[in-house]
């Protein structure tokens, strides 16, 4: 393993509200943006940009993307003005070819699920990033083999951070006060602990198949809060130290839990 290898994350980004607050989850994402390697650049796979086919922002100056409501006015006062990276862009399209890449010069930027963590890893947003999207067309498997493929990325300076949910149930919220985790969430939550550093065929990993687990369908009503992780497990070499910078279930449903791999 190179020296220099970059970390992958995946990032629990919980409530939009956390891009104004000063928490346990942001003091984590600062501490890591003070204490991780610099990368050179950014690949940022959000849940937020769930998509038919894979797509890469490939603009030069990706707009700040409010893709939620009735938050605070300050909230969406808010902008992250990364540059974006053309070159990167295409790298990707060669990369994970045969997939099949569609370069993004205008439609999509950066959304909640990337800049929300990203301003607090990196305030200055100064260091050139991508965003890649999650093609909800393919199953579980498909998304740890793109991890596999991005890996390589590693070594040459460029840090992967993806952004989800391991648990996302947004119709079970908690909203008022009452803040403890449903059995289910916790169940599920820790199952997904249990196997992060699972070795094996790809098909067979218990979390490519969570929806084995009995809470795993109320955990993930739909699936693109949990796909994220699945890129950072598969950019895992299996020989890597895996942390866990913190966790946490918030709201009775909606696991903060985040990962480091390297």
């Amino acid at each position: 393993m190179s020296a220099s290898r970059m970390p992958a994350l995946f990032l629990g980004h919980g409530s939009p509200m956390n891009v104004l607050e000063d928490n346990v989850y942001t003091r984590v994402w600062r501490q890591l943006g003070e204490t991780l390697p610099r990368p050179k650049a950014i690949v940022a796979i959000s849940a937020h940009w769930y998509t038919r086919g894979t797509g890469v922002t490939a603009m030069a100056a990706p707009k700040t993307i409010h893709d939620f409501g009735g938050f605070p006015q300050a909230l969406y006062d808010t902008h992250y003005p990364a540059p974006g990276s053309p070159a990167l862009a295409q790298r990707l399209v060669e990369l994970l070819a045969p997939v099949p890449v569609a370069l993004d010069k205008e439609a999509w930027g950066f959304d909640h699920g990337s800049w929300g963590v990203l301003i607090k890893m990196y305030p200055d947003a100064d260091i050139p990033m991508v965003q890649l999207s999650i093609d909800s067309t393919k199953p579980a498997a498909w998304h740890m083999e793109m991890g596999r493929k991005l890996a390589s990325l590693r070594d040459e300076g460029i840090m992967l951070i993806a952004s989800g949910n391991v648990v996302h149930n947004l119709r079970t919220v908690r909203w008022h006060g009452e803040n403890t985790p449903y059995p289910w969430a916790t169940a599920f939550n820790d199952y997904v602990k249990d196997n992060l550093s699972w070795q094996g065929p790809v098909e067979r990993h218990p979390l490519v198949n969570y929806l084995d687990h009995d809470g795993g369908s109320l955990s993930n009503p739909t699936p693109e809060h949990f796909l994220p992780l699945l890129y950072v497990l598969g950019a895992w070499d299996g020989q890597e130290d895996m942390t866990l910078p913190v966790d946490g279930i918030e709201m009775g449903s909606l696991s903060m839990l985040s990962v480091q791999v390297g």
